[in-house]
């Protein structure tokens, strides 16, 4: 059961699964759930028609 290469293998492991979370922070960053898109406030104004002037 002794792994001759187990060394290599636990490196490449880890770069494997760094890559992979970095690529998931990356998605979850650009599609905004993380605050890497910046959202616009948009300034709206509701404005009604005056009332008619009494007589």
């Amino acid at each position: 059961m002794a792994e001759d290469n187990s060394t290599g293998s636990n490196f490449i492991w880890a770069v494997t699964l760094i890559i992979i979370v970095s690529i998931i922070a990356g998605a979850l960053y650009y599609s905004g759930f993380l605050g890497g898109t910046k959202k616009e406030k948009i300034d709206i104004n509701v404005t009604t028609p005056a009332a008619p002037a009494s007589r």
